[in-house]
């Protein structure tokens, strides 16, 4: 057993030297946890900052003047006045996001009884942003005109008042999310490619029969290739938690983080794992290529790392199970944003690990399969 265990050592210090001479990866992996990071949490912003917006006020009465002032920063830029005439110009130039007009006698009509309209233009290209900005300056109108018409704020005359408290995210800011789950995708997408590279790579160059030559057993070979190339990743995760998410975006991280880089290893063993069975799947380079794309964005968009569980149908919700990926990103979830304790992700790591030896065993069987085709 100790002979085994240095014989995957060594073989693992190999992988990481064959790893630290291929420029391309290394450039790939320090991208995955820096660069990739900052961008999808701060270049997707799914909030209103400082949206350009105008008014064309035709009524400029005191009720027009206090709706057009609840236009303000840091969601709204400070409303610019308008012609008219001009809006259609200004739209398809796109200097404006909302454009807000008060028909004249806007005042005078509301409160004679009268059901006048407001007319919102909007450059619905941001999508997200269109239906978000939309739904503040609706509900923010409708307020300055039910005080109008009350005389006195809304919430006197209420009997019930809504107060909403979001947990774990008070502000709902999505730079807390997106840093965060772009972090937990990459350890997928680099667990499954270096592992599976490194495969394709000794076979194409002939230098596994060499190692299959020496005392070595295929599954001495499996481990190195597994603990090398993921012990590069747990660096890189853990670098990016720590430095990028926590320190340099400031997202306060709620958990424990050594419970998160030991959910982390466990998870890495099931992904690498995957990599060396798509491996064995491919007959070179570009095969493995598309299998992973095949493979690593359902893993992505389904595990709940993107859009909730909750919402896919059923039977997209029960067949994801069956991956590791789910589990890893409810244990990520659970302890980074929720502060959960092992007492609570424990079924988590269990799921891991079963679905790890699964797939480690049918990597193996693949892989001894595979040597042996090539050896006939």
């Amino acid at each position: 057993m100790s002979r085994r265990l240095v014989n995957v050592f060594h073989l693992g210090v190999k992988e990481l030297r064959s790893l630290l001479a291929d420029k391309v990866l290394l450039l790939l992996i320090v991208w995955a946890f820096t660069g990739a990071i900052f961008e999808a949490a701060t270049g997707q912003s799914q909030e209103l900052h400082r949206v350009p917006v105008a008014v064309a006020d035709a009524d400029r009465s005191p009720l027009s003047e206090r709706i057009a002032a609840t236009l303000r920063p840091p969601y709204f830029r400070a409303p610019e006045a308008i012609a008219a005439p001009d809006i259609d110009a200004a739209l398809d130039a796109g200097r404006y996001s909302f454009i807000l007009v008060f028909p004249p006698n806007f005042e005078r009509d509301l409160a004679a009884g009268r059901r006048p309209e407001l007319q919102l233009h909007i450059d619905a290209t941001l999508v997200s942003q269109a239906f978000i900005g939309a739904g503040y300056i609706r509900n923010h109108a409708q307020a300055e005109v039910d005080d109008f018409l009350a005389g006195r704020p809304k919430d006197e005359e209420a009997r019930v008042r809504l107060v909403t408290r979001a947990r774990f995210n008070p502000n709902l800011t999505g730079l807390w999310f997106g840093g965060v789950m772009e972090a937990v995708n990459n350890v997928t997408m680099l667990a499954i490619i270096l592992v599976g590279a490194a495969y394709i790579r000794e076979r194409e160059h002939g230098t596994l029969e060499h190692l299959l030559a020496m005392p070595l057993k295929p599954i001495e070979v499996m481990l190195a290739k597994i603990w090398a190339n993921g012990f590069a990743v747990f660096l890189g995760v853990g670098f990016a938690v720590i430095v990028m998410v926590r320190e340099l975006l400031r997202v306060p991280i709620a958990g424990s983080i050594p419970l998160f880089l030991c959910g982390t290893a466990f998870y890495l063993y099931s992904a690498a794992s995957m990599g060396i069975f798509l491996g064995t799947l491919a007959r070179s380079m570009p095969q493995f290529g598309l299998l992973t794309i095949l493979t690593i964005i359902p893993l992505q968009l389904l595990s709940g790392g993107i859009t909730p569980r909750e919402s896919m149908p059923e039977l997209v919700q029960n067949l994801m199970l069956a991956t590791p990926t789910t589990y890893y990103v409810r244990l990520s979830q659970g302890i980074l944003y929720r502060g959960a304790g092992l007492d609570v992700v424990w079924p988590d790591f269990l799921a891991m690990v079963g679905l790890g030896a699964l797939f480690f065993v049918l990597a193996l069987l693949r892989f001894r399969r595979s040597i042996t085709l090539t050896q006939v």
